[in-house]
Protein backbone atom coordinates (compact mmCIF):
# COMPACT_ATOMS: atom_id res chain seq x y z
CA UNK A 1 0.00 0.00 0.00
CA UNK A 2 1.78 3.36 -1.16
CA UNK A 3 2.27 5.59 1.95
CA UNK A 4 -0.43 8.89 1.84
CA UNK A 5 1.03 11.89 2.91
CA UNK A 6 -1.38 14.63 4.28
CA UNK A 7 -0.01 17.57 2.91
CA UNK A 8 -1.28 20.34 5.18
CA UNK A 9 -0.36 18.33 8.12
CA UNK A 10 1.48 20.04 10.86
CA UNK A 11 2.82 23.01 8.86
CA UNK A 12 6.49 24.00 10.67
CA UNK A 13 7.19 24.77 13.49
CA UNK A 14 10.27 25.42 15.60
CA UNK A 15 11.77 26.98 13.66
CA UNK A 16 10.25 29.34 11.58
CA UNK A 17 8.09 31.94 12.57
CA UNK A 18 9.56 35.01 11.50
CA UNK A 19 7.53 37.76 8.92
CA UNK A 20 8.35 37.97 4.71
CA UNK A 21 9.44 40.77 3.68
CA UNK A 22 11.69 41.87 1.10
CA UNK A 23 14.58 41.59 4.01
CA UNK A 24 16.30 37.91 4.11
CA UNK A 25 15.26 35.54 7.39
CA UNK A 26 13.41 32.26 8.19
CA UNK A 27 10.12 32.06 6.39
CA UNK A 28 8.28 28.88 7.38
CA UNK A 29 8.42 25.76 8.99
CA UNK A 30 6.50 22.76 10.51
CA UNK A 31 6.13 19.55 12.24
CA UNK A 32 6.61 16.57 10.04
CA UNK A 33 6.81 14.54 12.75
CA UNK A 34 7.31 11.23 10.61
CA UNK A 35 10.60 10.26 12.10
CA UNK A 36 10.56 11.68 15.26
CA UNK A 37 8.47 11.36 18.61
CA UNK A 38 6.15 14.25 19.47
CA UNK A 39 4.87 15.20 23.16
CA UNK A 40 1.40 14.72 23.45
CA UNK A 41 -0.50 17.08 25.98
CA UNK A 42 -4.38 18.02 26.66
CA UNK A 43 -5.63 21.27 24.89
CA UNK A 44 -5.83 23.49 27.62
CA UNK A 45 -7.56 27.19 27.42
CA UNK A 46 -6.34 30.32 27.87
CA UNK A 47 -5.28 31.11 31.43
CA UNK A 48 -7.77 33.58 33.20
CA UNK A 49 -5.40 34.13 36.30
CA UNK A 50 -3.40 36.94 35.38
CA UNK A 51 -0.40 35.56 37.84
CA UNK A 52 -0.16 32.11 35.43
CA UNK A 53 2.02 32.01 32.32
CA UNK A 54 0.49 33.55 29.06
CA UNK A 55 0.39 30.04 28.07
CA UNK A 56 2.19 26.39 28.81
CA UNK A 57 3.13 25.41 25.37
CA UNK A 58 4.42 27.82 22.92
CA UNK A 59 5.64 27.24 19.51
CA UNK A 60 6.75 30.96 17.91
CA UNK A 61 6.89 34.38 17.77
CA UNK A 62 6.39 37.02 15.67
CA UNK A 63 6.21 40.90 15.89
CA UNK A 64 4.16 42.22 13.01
CA UNK A 65 4.94 45.56 11.43
CA UNK A 66 2.08 47.14 13.89
CA UNK A 67 3.78 46.38 16.60
CA UNK A 68 2.15 43.52 17.90
CA UNK A 69 3.39 40.06 19.19
CA UNK A 70 1.65 37.18 18.47
CA UNK A 71 2.29 34.03 19.93
CA UNK A 72 1.63 30.29 18.67
CA UNK A 73 0.58 27.87 21.10
CA UNK A 74 -0.18 24.35 20.76
CA UNK A 75 -3.88 23.78 21.78
CA UNK A 76 -4.86 27.10 22.73
CA UNK A 77 -4.62 28.82 19.73
CA UNK A 78 -2.91 32.49 19.21
CA UNK A 79 -2.77 35.44 21.23
CA UNK A 80 -1.94 38.81 19.94
CA UNK A 81 -0.25 41.30 23.07
CA UNK A 82 -0.35 45.14 21.77
CA UNK A 83 1.41 45.74 25.22
CA UNK A 84 -1.23 46.26 27.18
CA UNK A 85 -4.42 44.19 25.61
CA UNK A 86 -4.25 40.27 25.34
CA UNK A 87 -6.66 38.99 22.43
CA UNK A 88 -6.98 35.88 21.69
CA UNK A 89 -8.15 33.96 18.78
CA UNK A 90 -9.26 30.04 18.34
CA UNK A 91 -11.22 27.72 16.30
CA UNK A 92 -14.26 29.90 17.25
CA UNK A 93 -12.96 32.77 15.95
CA UNK A 94 -12.16 31.03 12.35
CA UNK A 95 -8.68 29.88 13.31
CA UNK A 96 -7.56 26.86 11.37
CA UNK A 97 -7.17 24.77 13.95
CA UNK A 98 -5.40 25.68 17.94
CA UNK A 99 -2.32 23.23 16.90
CA UNK A 100 -0.35 26.60 15.44
CA UNK A 101 3.71 26.03 14.53
CA UNK A 102 4.05 28.90 12.10
CA UNK A 103 3.50 32.19 11.99
CA UNK A 104 4.88 34.54 9.24
CA UNK A 105 3.94 37.71 7.84
CA UNK A 106 3.47 39.66 4.35
CA UNK A 107 5.16 43.11 5.25
CA UNK A 108 4.79 44.03 1.50
CA UNK A 109 0.96 45.31 1.85
CA UNK A 110 0.38 48.33 1.52
CA UNK A 111 -0.04 50.51 4.75
CA UNK A 112 -2.95 49.37 6.64
CA UNK A 113 -3.50 46.23 5.42
CA UNK A 114 -2.69 43.26 7.17
CA UNK A 115 -1.65 39.77 6.02
CA UNK A 116 -0.21 37.01 8.89
CA UNK A 117 -0.37 33.54 7.99
CA UNK A 118 -0.96 30.23 10.61
CA UNK A 119 0.36 27.15 9.58
CA UNK A 120 -1.66 24.61 11.52
CA UNK A 121 -1.94 21.23 12.20
CA UNK A 122 -5.39 21.65 10.17
CA UNK A 123 -3.90 23.50 7.37
CA UNK A 124 -3.18 27.65 6.78
CA UNK A 125 -5.28 30.70 7.50
CA UNK A 126 -4.76 34.54 6.66
CA UNK A 127 -6.08 37.20 8.97
CA UNK A 128 -6.25 40.44 7.52
CA UNK A 129 -7.90 42.03 10.40
CA UNK A 130 -10.92 43.24 9.44
CA UNK A 131 -14.33 41.85 10.62
CA UNK A 132 -15.47 40.02 7.71
CA UNK A 133 -18.18 38.06 9.38
CA UNK A 134 -18.47 39.04 12.91
CA UNK A 135 -17.93 35.57 14.46
CA UNK A 136 -15.20 34.80 12.86
CA UNK A 137 -12.86 38.23 12.97
CA UNK A 138 -11.10 38.20 10.03
CA UNK A 139 -9.84 34.96 9.21
CA UNK A 140 -9.74 32.99 5.69
CA UNK A 141 -9.05 29.74 5.81
CA UNK A 142 -6.81 28.76 2.23
CA UNK A 143 -6.45 25.25 2.83
CA UNK A 144 -9.13 24.63 -0.50
CA UNK A 145 -6.41 26.48 -2.36
CA UNK A 146 -4.15 23.62 -2.20
CA UNK A 147 -4.10 20.86 -4.92
CA UNK A 148 -4.19 18.15 -2.31
CA UNK A 149 -2.01 15.36 -3.05
CA UNK A 150 -2.25 12.04 -1.76
CA UNK A 151 -0.56 9.43 -3.77
CA UNK A 152 2.89 9.21 -3.10
CA UNK A 153 4.19 8.40 -6.49
CA UNK A 154 2.42 11.06 -7.97
CA UNK A 155 3.82 13.75 -6.12
CA UNK A 156 7.11 13.11 -7.35
CA UNK A 157 6.06 12.72 -11.06
CA UNK A 158 4.16 16.08 -10.84
CA UNK A 159 5.16 18.92 -13.78
CA UNK A 160 6.91 21.00 -11.87
CA UNK A 161 6.43 23.66 -14.87
CA UNK A 162 7.22 27.30 -13.43
CA UNK A 163 6.87 26.17 -9.55
CA UNK A 164 10.45 27.19 -8.89
CA UNK A 165 10.35 31.06 -9.53
CA UNK A 166 10.95 33.38 -6.58
CA UNK A 167 10.32 36.42 -6.10
CA UNK A 168 11.06 38.88 -2.45
CA UNK A 169 7.24 39.18 -1.32
CA UNK A 170 6.72 34.85 -2.02
CA UNK A 171 5.68 33.13 1.56
CA UNK A 172 6.84 29.40 1.53
CA UNK A 173 5.76 26.66 3.46
CA UNK A 174 7.12 23.65 4.02
CA UNK A 175 4.96 20.26 3.90
CA UNK A 176 5.51 16.49 4.14
CA UNK A 177 5.80 16.14 0.63
CA UNK A 178 8.36 19.06 -0.24
CA UNK A 179 7.15 23.05 0.06
CA UNK A 180 4.23 25.79 -1.27
CA UNK A 181 4.90 29.29 -3.45
CA UNK A 182 2.56 31.69 -2.87
CA UNK A 183 2.69 34.76 -4.59
CA UNK A 184 -0.35 36.61 -2.99
CA UNK A 185 -2.91 34.87 -4.83
CA UNK A 186 -1.99 30.97 -5.32
CA UNK A 187 0.03 27.99 -3.71
CA UNK A 188 1.68 26.21 -6.24
CA UNK A 189 3.18 22.65 -5.37
CA UNK A 190 7.05 22.67 -5.62
CA UNK A 191 8.36 19.06 -4.68
CA UNK A 192 12.49 19.02 -3.90
CA UNK A 193 14.37 17.12 -6.79
CA UNK A 194 15.49 13.43 -5.79
CA UNK A 195 18.65 12.23 -5.96
CA UNK A 196 19.07 9.28 -8.60
CA UNK A 197 19.52 6.76 -5.60
CA UNK A 198 16.29 7.57 -4.05
CA UNK A 199 14.39 7.32 -7.55
CA UNK A 200 15.84 3.81 -8.06
CA UNK A 201 14.71 3.57 -4.53
CA UNK A 202 10.94 4.38 -5.23
CA UNK A 203 10.82 2.79 -8.50
CA UNK A 204 11.68 -0.76 -6.20
CA UNK A 205 8.20 -0.90 -5.24
CA UNK A 206 9.36 -0.78 -1.75
CA UNK A 207 7.25 0.96 0.71
CA UNK A 208 9.00 4.17 2.40
CA UNK A 209 7.42 5.43 5.75
CA UNK A 210 8.49 9.02 5.57
CA UNK A 211 9.35 11.23 3.39
CA UNK A 212 13.39 12.10 3.42
CA UNK A 213 12.52 15.10 1.17
CA UNK A 214 9.77 16.54 3.85
CA UNK A 215 10.93 20.31 4.59
CA UNK A 216 11.33 21.30 8.23
CA UNK A 217 12.79 24.92 7.51
CA UNK A 218 13.09 27.34 4.67
CA UNK A 219 15.27 30.24 4.85
CA UNK A 220 15.99 33.21 2.46
CA UNK A 221 19.51 35.08 2.72
CA UNK A 222 20.88 38.12 2.26
CA UNK A 223 21.50 37.74 -1.57
CA UNK A 224 18.34 36.49 -2.39
CA UNK A 225 19.13 32.15 -2.35
CA UNK A 226 16.41 29.76 -0.52
CA UNK A 227 17.61 27.17 1.66
CA UNK A 228 15.84 24.18 3.09
CA UNK A 229 15.64 22.05 5.49
CA UNK A 230 14.63 18.69 4.86
CA UNK A 231 13.74 15.51 7.53
CA UNK A 232 17.36 12.79 6.22
CA UNK A 233 18.48 14.56 2.86
CA UNK A 234 20.62 17.67 4.61
CA UNK A 235 19.82 21.01 2.99
CA UNK A 236 19.06 21.77 -0.22
CA UNK A 237 19.78 25.62 -1.46
CA UNK A 238 18.54 27.35 -4.97
CA UNK A 239 19.62 29.95 -6.16
CA UNK A 240 16.98 30.32 -8.81
CA UNK A 241 18.57 28.10 -11.34
CA UNK A 242 20.30 25.47 -9.94
CA UNK A 243 19.79 23.32 -6.59
CA UNK A 244 22.66 22.51 -4.52
CA UNK A 245 22.82 20.16 -1.93
CA UNK A 246 24.76 20.04 1.46
CA UNK A 247 24.73 16.69 3.07
CA UNK A 248 28.26 16.10 4.70
CA UNK A 249 29.50 15.64 8.07
CA UNK A 250 26.38 13.89 9.36
CA UNK A 251 24.15 16.86 8.56
CA UNK A 252 21.39 14.27 6.94
CA UNK A 253 21.31 12.12 9.57
CA UNK A 254 18.59 13.76 11.39
CA UNK A 255 16.10 16.53 10.77
CA UNK A 256 17.22 20.76 9.89
CA UNK A 257 14.94 22.04 11.97
CA UNK A 258 16.82 25.79 11.55
CA UNK A 259 18.66 27.85 9.17
CA UNK A 260 19.92 31.59 10.05
CA UNK A 261 23.06 33.53 8.06
CA UNK A 262 24.83 35.66 10.71
CA UNK A 263 26.07 39.54 9.98
CA UNK A 264 29.16 38.42 7.88
CA UNK A 265 27.14 36.24 5.94
CA UNK A 266 28.40 32.57 7.27
CA UNK A 267 25.20 30.22 7.55
CA UNK A 268 24.09 28.01 10.40
CA UNK A 269 22.47 25.03 10.27
CA UNK A 270 20.16 23.65 13.37
CA UNK A 271 20.20 19.61 13.36
CA UNK A 272 17.71 17.71 15.50
CA UNK A 273 20.66 15.08 16.43
CA UNK A 274 24.17 15.93 15.22
CA UNK A 275 23.82 19.45 16.20
CA UNK A 276 24.91 22.86 14.74
CA UNK A 277 26.64 23.07 11.69
CA UNK A 278 28.73 26.23 10.00
CA UNK A 279 28.97 26.85 6.22
CA UNK A 280 31.32 29.62 5.13
CA UNK A 281 29.98 28.98 1.39
CA UNK A 282 33.12 26.36 0.89
CA UNK A 283 33.23 24.76 3.84
CA UNK A 284 30.94 22.94 5.64
CA UNK A 285 32.18 22.19 9.61
CA UNK A 286 30.32 20.34 12.57
CA UNK A 287 30.41 23.41 14.31
CA UNK A 288 28.81 21.13 17.98
CA UNK A 289 31.60 18.65 17.44
CA UNK A 290 34.13 20.78 17.42
CA UNK A 291 33.05 22.30 20.94
CA UNK A 292 32.78 18.20 21.76
CA UNK A 293 28.84 19.08 22.98
CA UNK A 294 27.47 16.23 20.54
CA UNK A 295 25.25 13.21 21.78
CA UNK A 296 25.18 10.72 19.59
CA UNK A 297 23.57 8.48 21.74
CA UNK A 298 20.54 9.91 20.58
CA UNK A 299 21.06 8.90 17.13
CA UNK A 300 21.08 5.15 18.03
CA UNK A 301 17.86 5.57 20.25
CA UNK A 302 15.87 8.52 19.68
CA UNK A 303 14.07 6.88 22.78
CA UNK A 304 16.91 7.41 25.30
CA UNK A 305 16.47 10.40 28.43
CA UNK A 306 17.61 13.39 27.37
CA UNK A 307 21.15 14.71 27.83
CA UNK A 308 21.96 17.83 29.92
CA UNK A 309 24.92 19.89 28.75
CA UNK A 310 24.76 19.13 24.73
CA UNK A 311 24.20 20.94 22.00
CA UNK A 312 22.76 18.68 19.15
CA UNK A 313 19.28 18.76 19.10
CA UNK A 314 18.81 22.18 17.52
CA UNK A 315 15.62 24.13 17.06
CA UNK A 316 15.79 27.28 16.26
CA UNK A 317 19.12 29.79 15.88
CA UNK A 318 19.27 33.46 15.94
CA UNK A 319 21.87 36.67 16.16
CA UNK A 320 21.05 38.93 19.16
CA UNK A 321 21.24 43.08 18.96
CA UNK A 322 25.24 42.59 19.50
CA UNK A 323 26.14 39.91 17.42
CA UNK A 324 25.93 37.00 19.81
CA UNK A 325 24.40 33.78 18.42
CA UNK A 326 21.72 31.84 19.80
CA UNK A 327 21.19 28.26 19.91
CA UNK A 328 17.53 26.85 21.02
CA UNK A 329 17.37 23.06 22.06
CA UNK A 330 14.71 20.91 22.94
CA UNK A 331 16.74 19.64 25.73
CA UNK A 332 18.96 21.21 26.57
CA UNK A 333 17.88 24.41 27.24
CA UNK A 334 19.75 27.95 24.87
CA UNK A 335 23.09 28.71 24.60
CA UNK A 336 24.88 32.29 23.24
CA UNK A 337 28.22 32.05 21.33
CA UNK A 338 29.98 34.59 21.66
CA UNK A 339 32.54 34.58 18.72
CA UNK A 340 34.70 32.36 21.24
CA UNK A 341 32.74 30.76 23.82
CA UNK A 342 29.76 29.04 24.69
CA UNK A 343 27.33 29.90 27.38
CA UNK A 344 24.60 27.51 28.28
CA UNK A 345 21.07 28.78 30.02
CA UNK A 346 18.98 26.42 31.48
CA UNK A 347 16.31 26.32 34.02
CA UNK A 348 19.30 26.88 36.09
CA UNK A 349 19.73 30.48 34.80
CA UNK A 350 15.59 31.29 34.96
CA UNK A 351 14.59 29.00 31.74
CA UNK A 352 11.45 27.65 33.40
CA UNK A 353 11.62 24.83 30.55
CA UNK A 354 14.97 23.22 28.92
CA UNK A 355 12.42 22.74 26.08
CA UNK A 356 13.30 26.35 23.45
CA UNK A 357 11.02 25.88 20.60
CA UNK A 358 11.93 29.67 19.11
CA UNK A 359 14.06 32.63 20.03
CA UNK A 360 12.95 35.19 18.09
CA UNK A 361 14.16 38.89 17.92
CA UNK A 362 12.15 42.03 17.52
CA UNK A 363 12.17 44.90 15.86
CA UNK A 364 13.90 46.63 18.96
CA UNK A 365 16.09 44.29 19.25
CA UNK A 366 14.79 42.20 22.42
CA UNK A 367 14.88 38.24 22.29
CA UNK A 368 11.62 35.86 22.77
CA UNK A 369 11.62 32.81 24.36
CA UNK A 370 9.03 30.25 23.43
CA UNK A 371 9.13 27.25 25.29
CA UNK A 372 7.21 23.88 25.71
CA UNK A 373 6.02 23.94 29.74
CA UNK A 374 7.29 26.63 30.35
CA UNK A 375 5.05 29.72 28.39
CA UNK A 376 7.22 32.66 27.20
CA UNK A 377 9.63 35.09 28.04
CA UNK A 378 11.91 37.85 27.03
CA UNK A 379 15.29 38.15 27.93
CA UNK A 380 16.76 41.55 29.04
CA UNK A 381 20.17 40.41 28.84
CA UNK A 382 20.62 39.26 32.50
CA UNK A 383 17.47 37.64 33.58
CA UNK A 384 14.27 36.29 31.74
CA UNK A 385 11.17 37.94 32.37
CA UNK A 386 7.87 35.83 31.98
CA UNK A 387 4.36 37.28 29.96
CA UNK A 388 1.54 36.43 32.37
CA UNK A 389 -2.15 37.89 32.14
CA UNK A 390 -0.42 40.72 33.51
CA UNK A 391 2.24 41.53 31.06
CA UNK A 392 6.05 41.37 31.38
CA UNK A 393 6.62 39.83 35.03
Amino acid sequence: MKQIFSILFLLLLISSCSGNDKTPGRISGFEAAQSEPVAHHTINTPKPDANAPLAEFVSCVLQDKSGNYWFATLGDGVCRYDGKTFTWFTVKNGLCDNYVWSIQEDKTLPAGETGIFFGTRNGVCRYDGVNIHPEKSGFTDLSGQYDLVHNFDFLYNVNQGKAWQSKPSDLWFGTTAGVYRYDGKLFTYTPLPESESDIKLRQTGKEMYSNPYSVYCTYRDKAGKLWFGTESRGVCCYDGKTFTWLREKGLDKAAVRAIYEDKNGTLWFGNNGVGVFRYDGKTLTNFTEERGLGNPDFLKNPEMPDKAETLARIWTITEDKTGNLWFGTVNAGAWKYDGKSLTNYTVKQGLKSNAVYDIYKDNTGNLWFATYAGGVCRYDGKSFIYLTGKGLN
